[in-house]
């Protein structure tokens, strides 16, 4: 089964700050062992919320705003795609995620929807 786990609260160094070699080679090692097991589908940081547009649809209207779609104290930071067994083992490998020292990991199954066609573009598709 997939998962999808969100990393929250997760104020990571930058490129250039202190810390942020240290925080990378703890991230990739983290990655390397989801490779490993085998279960890694995807991942990636995102942008601060400042960088966020929000798009909403009302009565026939799109209505563009700039920034999150909520005011919130916490902020998503990015997500990982893993394909488990078990839930079992997504948390496991939720507790061993740097992140999960720095904010918080909420992990979900991905649902399963008949006939609902999210297949890639086919410049997404590896052979």
């Amino acid at each position: 089964m997939k998962y999808m786990m969100l990393i929250y609260n997760c104020d990571r160094p930058e490129p250039g700050d202190p810390g942020f070699t240290e925080a990378l080679d703890r991230i990739n090692a983290f990655a390397d062992e989801c490779r490993r097991r085998g279960v890694l589908v995807a991942g990636d940081p995102l942008q601060p919320e400042s960088t966020a547009t929000t798009v909403r649809v009302r009565e026939g209207r799109t209505l563009i705003t700039d920034g999150p779609f909520a005011e919130t104290h916490e902020h998503l930071g990015g997500y990982y795609i893993f394909d488990c067994d078990t839930l079992d083992e997504v948390l496991e490998l939720a507790a061993i995620c740097p992140f999960a020292e720095l904010g918080g990991l909420e992990v979900r199954p991905l649902a399963s929807v008949p006939g609902l066609d999210h297949t890639p573009s086919a410049a997404f598709v590896r052979e």
